[in-house]
């Protein structure tokens, strides 16, 4: 019989660990596939001196389906010119709560 302690673990496929480095809420232009996949294609957000960036022309190195802690996600590993620096980053989308972020 299973008590308490095994009810509240968490199952395999969840990664216990959360995503790290500094995040900003993003409003992401997706591509929607005939398949039903995400595409990022653009986004913008407010950067840390309060003015609103632009991100294009993004080259997506990976994408890969997530689940922090229960929570269903999509990670993208992406890289562009932000802020006039070409940077590596990662663009999270969260399924259920239909919002994206971007982590640097």
């Amino acid at each position: 019989m299973a008590g308490f302690s095994d009810a509240t673990k968490l199952p395999p496929e969840a990664e216990s660990n959360v995503p790290s480095g500094k995040m900003y809420h993003i409003a992401c232009k997706i591509w929607l596939t005939a398949t039903g996949s995400l595409r990022p294609l653009s986004f913008k957000f407010e950067g840390d001196d309060g003015e609103l960036q632009y991100v294009s022309d993004m080259t997506i190195l990976y994408s890969e389906d997530k689940n922090y802690s229960g929570i269903a996600s999509k990670e993208y590993g992406c890289e562009a010119i932000v802020g006039g620096l070409l940077r590596e980053f990662k663009l999270i989308f969260y399924c259920e709560a239909c919002k994206w972020v971007m982590l640097i």
